[in-house]
């Protein structure tokens, strides 16, 4: 069997896994809120993972690592998958799958950005050009007021600009946590082991407040009354934490960083014909225009 472009056809099979599971959160977010949603698919995305792990190096969970591994990687998800993914749920629901992963793609601007601030990392002109290209596209797609996925209904303009806070709180929440995980797993520390760690601590945070809070029973008792939500979710879990951060480990194994990360940062692009004619959310030519400039950005910034 030919393996020369496994890296990069496992690449665009994770940005096909990604689009696919932002139309199931959408799904499931719109039935039972963001909030369900996030707690639903971390307990799922653990047992999935901790499968795979468990496959992979003989047991369920990393254990014997150093503390501060668990110490950074705990913070990771805390910010990542706690903060981050519950704003990006919540994006999904006010404006829709195809704004949500667009902003959810500005993460590697914030991240250079971070690099920059916090470990001194410079940026070349050419980086600097395309970050600009990438912010003008996705400018230029936000700023045109979009209608309902679903209703066809004008989005209230006070949703729509929580949205946007919304999603781009959650690429930079992404990009943070990325950087702070970064710290964890030094020294060629498994990148599975470290998604394992980061999804339990996330599970077991959201939890604990939903035990606090008196909400635990009503979350189980939402998801048994709505089959569809349930069944979103599942799928939700599958195509995005599980298939695809497998597939997204393949393509860095397989490639080169910088084409692997191209290559999957290509969610928006996949997601257009899903929100057409799953979410039946008309795109016009701006927007499909402003999402390829900004995925040219994105391109450009990755592969200098």
């Amino acid at each position: 069997m030919d393996t020369s472009f496994l890296g990069e056809l496992a690449g665009l099979g994770t940005a096909a896994m990604w689009s696919f599971s932002s139309i199931f959160f959408t799904v499931g977010g719109k039935r039972v809120g963001s909030v369900i949603v996030n707690r639903a698919r971390l307990v799922l995305a653990v047992l999935l993972v901790g499968t795979v792990h468990w496959l992979a190096f003989g047991r369920p969970f990393p254990t014997g690592a150093e503390s501060y591994r668990y110490l950074w990687l705990a913070l990771s998800a805390v910010i990542g998958l706690v903060i981050g993914d519950s704003l990006l749920f919540q994006c999904y629901v006010l404006v829709g799958a195809r704004i949500g992963v667009l902003l959810l793609s500005l993460a590697p601007v914030f991240g250079a950005i971070f690099a920059w601030a916090a470990l001194g990392e410079k940026m070349a002109l050419l980086e600097l050009a395309a970050m600009a290209l990438s912010l003008g596209g996705v400018a230029w797609v936000v700023l045109e007021r979009s209608k309902g996925a679903d209703s066809g209904r004008e989005i209230p303009r006070r949703d729509y600009f929580l949205g946007i806070l919304f999603g781009i709180g959650a690429a930079g929440c992404q990009a943070l946590g990325l950087v702070v995980a970064k710290k964890g797993l030094d020294a060629g520390f498994p990148a599975l082991s470290g998604v394992m760690i980061r999804m339990s601590v996330a599970a077991v945070i959201l939890w604990a407040i939903a035990v606090f809070q008196g909400e635990a029973f009503r979350t189980l008792r939402k998801l048994r009354a709505d089959r569809r939500a349930s069944l979103a979710i599942l799928g939700g879990a599958i195509a995005g934490p599980f298939i695809g951060v497998w597939l997204s480990l393949i393509s860095v194994q397989a490639a080169r960083v910088g084409i692997a990360s191209t290559l999957m940062a290509m969610t928006p692009i996949l997601s257009l014909p899903l929100v057409r004619y799953v979410l039946r959310e008309r795109v016009s030519p701006r927007a499909l225009f402003g999402t390829l400039v900004a995925m040219a950005g994105i391109a450009v910034m990755l592969l200098v």
